[in-house]
C-alpha cells in the first residue's frame, strides 16, 4: 500500500483550458469584451514606423526621401545656377540711426576681395566667381516704404543693429512691418561692435543683441559682426549657397525686381521695363502691377540677356536680344473692374410678386413678413375653460374665462377653437353655464391689465428729470460701445417707426432668414456688377493651376512692354527705390467685396471705429479703405454683426469693396500719423490675412432699445422710456422683448399715449433689471481706392522742417 502511494503522482496544476467556442457561435458581449473597443483589422492603417521592416527596406525608405528631398533642392536652387543664371537678391536694411546699408555691403565684399562702388541708396549687381553666384544688393535707407518694397522681392534680408544704440520707434516699426508682410531667409549683423571698450564687452553686448532679435525672430542663431573680416566671409558663404525658404503667396505668382526702364520718346509709345523673371513664369495674357503705378496690360515679352549673343537659326543670324518670348492671345485681361452695365438691366419683378417689398408695411419686419395687429395678433392665444363639446362658434359667446366646476365636464380651449385637457380647471365664480360679470368701475378687477392708467403730463418737469436721471450715464462713445454695445436713445419728439424705418426684427441672428428685397433699394449703386465667386476653391484651383505652365521661364532676363502707361510717371520715378512687377492672377483686377482676418496691433491702446480711414497693403498692392467690422464665424444664414468699435485684444472681420486677392495673403494696416512729434509718418495699426470674397455676407447693425420697469405685477410689467408715443409701440409691437438677466417676453398692450406699454415675461423680473429689444439694419461696404506712399516721404520731410 505504502509503495503504491509513492508511485502516484499529481499533474502540475489544477487549472483545464477548455475548447473554446466556435467565432460564429459567440455572443456579442463577448465580441465586445474581446475587442475592447479596437479595430480588428489595424494593417492598412499603420505607418512606416509602425509596421516591422527589414533592414533592407528601411535603407530603401531613406534612400527614396534623400533623392526626393535632392530633387526638390534642385528644383528651388536651380533658378541660381549658370553662366546665365538669376542673382541673389539681398535686401539691407538698417534699425538704427548710426548704422548705413553702404557701409555694410561694402564691407561684405571686401571680405572676399571684391570691391564694388556701392550707392548709399539704390541696386548693385555682384559676381562671386569663388562660389559662381550673382549677388544683387538693394541698399535701402531707413524708411519704411523703400524697405517694405526690398523686402517683399528679396531673398534674403539683412538687418543691422548697432551696438550703442537701441532699435527706435521707426526700427522696430520697420521690423515688425517686414516681418507681417512675409518674410524669406533672414540674417542679422552688427556694425561697429569694434568701438565697444574694453574688449570683454563684446560678447555681453552680442548676447542683448541675440536676445532683442530672437524676440521677433527665434530661428535666429547667431548675429554676424561686420567688423570681422572671418565672419563677413562665413556670412557671404551663407548667402552664395544657401537656398532661401522663399515666401508663399509671392512664389504662387511671377515677379521681379525692375533693373531698368526706357520710357518713350513719343507719346503712346509702350514703356519698356527689364529685370529676371522669379516664380512662376510670366505670361503676356495676365495683367502686371508695377510698383504704386497701378495695373497694366503687356504689348510683349522679350529676351534680354547681360550679353546678348548672335545665334544661328534657318541659315541666317539672329539677336537673341530680340527673341519674341511671350505675345497675348485673344485670352488677354483687360482692365475692366466691373460687369457690363447690361447686368444690371434684369427685370427682377417676375419672381418678386410676393416679395414683403411690394406689400403694404404696416409694423416691423421680423423675419420674412410684417406683423400688424389689425388683423393678426403675434401674442399665444389665450386658453379659456369652456364645457366639452362646445363648437367654436359657441366658444365666442363665452366672454369670461373663470368658471367654478370641479372640472370633469369643462375642457380649456384657445381663442382658435383648439381643445386641451391638460391645464387645471379654474374656480368658477358664476352660474354653470353663463359667463361671470364683467368688472365695472363700481365692481374694480382684481387683475393689473384691466386696472385704469393715468396718463403722465407731456409738461411735467418731474417726468422729464426723470428722464434726465435715468440716461444720465453716458460717456465717451468708445467706453459707451464697450458697457453698453449697440444701445441707443430716442429722443421723446422724435417718431421711432420714421427714425427706425430701414431696421426691422429677428427671431434669431444666427438661423433666422435675412429677406434682401427691401434693402434693393438702398444697395451700392455697382453692387450688382461686382465680381460673383460661387465657388472659391474651385476657382481658386483653377487660376493657381494655369500660373505653372507658359509664359517665360523664371530666371529669364526679359524685357516687358507695358501699354498706355501715363507719362506723368516718370516725374515720380526715383531709380534710388526699388521698383517691382508682379504679375496678377485670372480676375486679380476686378472688384468684388473682400474679407480679411483684422488682429489689432499689441501697441494699440486705443479702439479702432468702423469705417475710419486707414492704408492697406496686400501683396503688391495698396489701398486707402474704410473697412466695417463685423464678427467671424460661420452662421446658417450668413448674416453677421456689425462692431461699432473695435476694442484692444480683440479681432474682427474687416470687410470692404477692392481687386480680388486669390489666397491667404497678408495684409498690414496702416495710420498715418499726425502728431507733430512723431518719430514715423505711419503706424501700423493691425495686421490680417485674405480670406474669400461674398457678396452674400450679410452685415447688419444692431441697436438696442431699452426701457424701465415702472410697475411690476407677477409676470406682468409696465414698462417706459423705450417708446414715446401710442404709434411707436403698436409698429414695433411684434418685436420680442428681453432682459439684461435673461428673461424675455412680448408687448401686451399699450397703454396711454405716450409710450407705456404692458409686456408679459416668461418670469417674474427684477426691479433693477433692464428691459431690451434689439433692431437690425444692413450695412453696405464702401470701395477701396488706390493709394501710393509717394507723397508720404514729402510729407515727412515737411514734419521735419516744421519741427527745426
Amino acid at each position: 500500500m505504502p509503495s503504491s502511494v509513492a508511485s502516484h503522482s499529481h499533474r502540475n496544476t489544477t487549472k483545464s483550458a477548455n475548447k473554446p467556442f466556435k467565432s460564429r457561435k459567440s455572443t456579442k458581449g463577448y465580441l465586445k469584451e474581446l475587442s475592447k473597443g479596437k479595430i480588428q483589422d489595424l494593417s492598412h492603417r499603420k505607418s512606416p514606423h509602425q509596421q516591422l521592416m527589414s533592414k533592407f527596406d528601411r535603407r530603401n525608405q531613406a534612400r527614396q526621401k534623400q533623392q526626393v528631398k535632392h530633387r526638390e533642392h534642385l528644383r528651388e536652387s536651380s533658378v541660381f545656377v549658370g553662366r546665365n543664371g538669376a542673382p541673389r537678391i539681398v535686401a539691407v536694411m538698417p534699425l538704427c540711426e548710426d548704422t548705413n546699408a553702404a557701409t555694410a555691403v561694402r564691407l561684405l565684399s571686401s571680405s572676399l576681395d571684391v570691391e564694388v562702388e556701392v550707392p548709399e541708396e539704390g541696386s548693385v549687381r555682384i559676381d562671386i566667381e569663388r562660389f559662381k553666384q550673382k549677388i544683387q544688393y538693394v541698399v535701402v535707407k531707413r524708411d519704411l516704404v523703400s524697405c517694405l518694397d526690398a523686402a517683399r522681392v528679396a531673398d534674403f534680408v539683412v538687418f543691422i543693429l548697432s551696438p550703442d544704440q537701441e532699435v527706435d520707434a521707426l526700427g522696430e516699426l520697420i521690423l515688425r512691418s517686414v516681418e507681417s508682410q512675409g518674410l524669406s531667409t533672414l540674417l542679422t549683423v552688427v556694425q561697429g561692435l569694434d568701438k565697444i571698450e574694453p574688449a570683454k564687452k563684446r560678447t555681453q553686448v552680442l548676447a542683448s543683441l541675440k536676445s532683442y532679435i530672437t524676440h521677433f525672430h527665434p530661428d535666429q542663431e547667431k548675429v554676424h559682426s561686420l567688423d570681422s573680416r572671418q565672419e563677413c566671409a562665413n556670412m557671404m558663404r551663407s548667402l552664395c549657397t544657401t537656398t532661401p525658404k522663399g515666401v508663399h503667396w509671392r512664389d504662387e505668382r511671377s515677379w521681379m525686381l525692375v533693373d531698368d526702364i526706357q520710357w518713350p520718346e513719343t507719346e503712346g509709345g509702350n514703356v519698356v521695363v527689364a529685370g529676371v523673371v522669379r516664380g512662376k513664369g510670366l505670361k503676356a495674357d495676365r495683367l502686371v502691377q508695377v510698383g504704386d503705378w497701378g495695373d497694366f496690360q503687356i504689348e510683349k515679352i522679350t529676351a534680354a540677356p547681360l550679353e546678348p549673343k548672335k545665334r544661328r537659326s534657318d541659315d541666317m543670324a539672329v539677336d537673341e536680344s530680340e527673341l519674341v518670348l511671350d505675345t497675348p492671345t485673344d485670352d488677354q485681361d483687360d482692365l475692366a473692374e466691373l460687369a457690363p452695365e447690361e447686368i444690371m438691366m434684369r427685370d427682377d419683378d417676375d419672381d418678386a410678386t410676393m416679395s414683403v417689398a411690394t406689400t403694404e408695411k404696416r409694423g416691423v419686419l421680423l423675419d420674412d413678413h410684417h406683423y400688424f395687429s389689425d388683423d393678426e395678433t403675434h401674442l399665444p392665444a389665450v386658453p379659456k375653460k369652456l364645457p366639452k363639446g362646445t363648437s367654436s362658434y359657441q366658444a365666442a359667446w363665452f366672454l369670461g374665462d373663470d368658471f367654478s366646476d370641479s372640472g370633469s365636464d369643462w375642457e380649456e380651449v384657445n381663442e382658435r377653437g383648439n381643445t386641451s385637457t391638460d391645464v387645471p380647471a379654474l374656480p368658477m365664480d358664476g352660474v354653470e353655464g353663463f359667463a361671470p360679470r364683467e368688472p365695472t368701475e363700481a365692481a374694480p378687477s382684481e387683475y393689473p391689465q384691466s386696472e385704469m392708467f393715468l396718463d403722465p403730463n407731456p409738461d411735467d418737469e418731474a417726468e422729464a428729470e426723470q428722464l434726465a436721471s435715468f440716461r444720465k450715464r453716458k460717456g465717451d462713445e468708445a467706453e459707451d460701445d464697450r458697457e453698453f454695445p449697440d444701445e441707443i436713445e430716442l429722443h421723446p419728439h422724435v417718431l421711432a417707426r420714421e427714425r427706425l424705418a430701414r431696421y426691422r426684427g429677428l427671431k434669431s441672428l444666427r438661423s433666422s432668414r435675412w429677406e434682401e428685397d427691401e434693402d434693393r433699394a438702398h444697395e451700392p449703386e455697382e453692387w450688382r456688377r461686382l465680381l460673383q465667386v460661387p465657388d472659391y476653391k474651385a476657382s481658386r484651383s483653377q487660376v493657381t493651376r494655369e500660373a505653372l505652365v507658359g509664359g517665360a521661364a523664371a530666371g529669364t532676363r526679359v524685357h516687358v512692354y507695358l501699354r498706355n502707361v501715363p507719362s506723368s510717371l516718370k516725374s515720380t520715378y526715383d531709380s534710388s527705390r526699388p521698383l517691382n512687377l508682379f504679375s496678377l492672377l485670372r480676375h486679380e483686377h476686378k472688384r468684388t467685396v473682400v474679407n480679411f482676418n483684422f488682429t489689432l496691433s499689441s501697441d494699440c491702446a486705443e479702439p479702432i471705429k468702423s469705417k475710419e480711414e486707414m492704408i492697406m497693403q496686400c501683396g503688391p498692392r495698396r489701398f486707402l479703405v474704410k473697412p466695417l467690422f463685423s464678427e467671424g464665424g460661420n452662421t446658417s444664414n450668413d448674416v453677421h454683426k456689425f462692431d461699432r468699435f473695435l476694442h484692444p485684444g480683440r479681432s474682427a472681420i474687416a470687410t470692404f469693396v477692392a481687386p480680388l486677392t486669390w489666397g491667404s495673403v497678408p495684409a498690414l494696416f496702416f495710420k498715418r500719423n499726425t502728431e507733430t512729434g512723431s518719430e514715423t509718418p505711419l503706424t501700423l495699426l493691425a495686421t490680417g490675412t485674405s480670406l474669400p470674397p461674398s457678396s452674400s455676407r450679410v452685415i447688419v447693425k444692431r441697436i438696442i432699445l431699452t426701457g424701465h420697469p415702472y410697475k411690476i405685477h407677477k409676470k406682468l410689467v409696465t414698462i417706459r422710456y423705450m417708446f414715446f408715443n401710442r404709434d411707436d409701440v403698436e409698429w414695433f409691437k411684434a418685436l420680442q422683448l428681453w432682459t439684461k438677466r435673461g428673461r424675455s417676453g412680448f408687448i401686451k398692450e399699450s397703454l396711454g399715449t405716450h409710450g407705456y406699454f404692458k409686456a408679459t415675461f416668461d418670469g417674474k423680473i427684477n426691479p433693477q433689471d433692464s428691459v431690451g429689444v434689439s433692431l437690425y439694419k444692413r450695412v453696405w461696404p464702401r470701395s477701396a481706392e488706390p493709394w501710393s506712399f509717394a507723397n508720404v516721404s514729402q510729407e515727412t520731410e515737411d514734419m521735419v522742417m516744421i519741427r527745426g
